[in-house]
């Protein structure tokens, strides 16, 4: 990220005109102008695109010069490479919140095309303890999970307690959810099943030397 600070978070419209721009961006190369922004978004006078393009400069996600298309992106955008599919890397992720809300993702990853081609909404989480080196997942490993709301027993997955996504592998008994390690030292965290909220099941992992 270009800003220092981690940006306010957004209302809907405002995430709404962000998501707009950083995608003509992707697409195009350069950013909309503020009548292309208007009409898109069915946004009436040039007036109301410009309060809502203030109040993502005033938060910190964009920065705007004295042109017409003069908007730059401080957040993570999308990255574009031959052969290869961009997706999220995701941070904190508040309970009950939007997955892939801008204010979810950290960076973008590009993955081989053959790894998303069959998997929409494919996102990225960065491994940041070693309760799973058992099955070879290591600190700083990139996880990348298949958006989904349940799996079979047993499988690895990504799960949501409270506003934190962590990745074990998940067994259901009755009424509770058993969240397990595969270090020895890590004892298995239970939870009632309606506290587990499955948001993927894992599919890939990339890893930096």
């Amino acid at each position: 990220m270009v800003n220092e600070t981690k940006p306010v978070k957004l209302t809907a419209r405002q995430r709404e005109v962000l998501n707009f721009i950083i995608n003509y961006i992707a697409d195009r190369g350069f950013p909309p102008s503020i009548r292309e922004i208007g009409a898109a978004l069915h946004i009436s006078s040039l007036r109301g695109v410009t309060i809502h393009l203030d109040a993502l400069e005033r938060k910190g996600w964009i920065k705007r010069e004295n042109a017409s298309r003069g908007i730059q992106i401080l957040a993570p955008t999308p990255m574009r490479k031959k052969g290869a599919e961009s997706i999220p890397i995701l941070g904190t992720i508040a309970a009950g919140a939007p997955i892939l809300a801008v204010e979810n993702i950290e960076d973008y990853l590009l993955i081989p095309e053959d790894m998303s081609r069959h998997s929409n909404g494919l996102f990225a989480l960065r491994i940041a303890g070693d309760s799973m080196v058992g099955d070879a997942i290591l600190p700083g490993d990139l996880v990348i999970i298949r958006p989904q709301k349940s799996i079979a027993n047993g499988e690895l997955a990504a799960v949501l307690l409270g506003d934190q996504a962590t990745i074990k592998r998940v067994r259901f008994e009755k009424e509770k959810a058993i969240l397990i390690a595969s270090n020895p030292k890590y004892q298995p965290i239970i939870v009632d099943r309606e506290g587990c909220q499955v948001i993927g099941k894992l599919v890939g992992l990339i890893r930096n030397y």
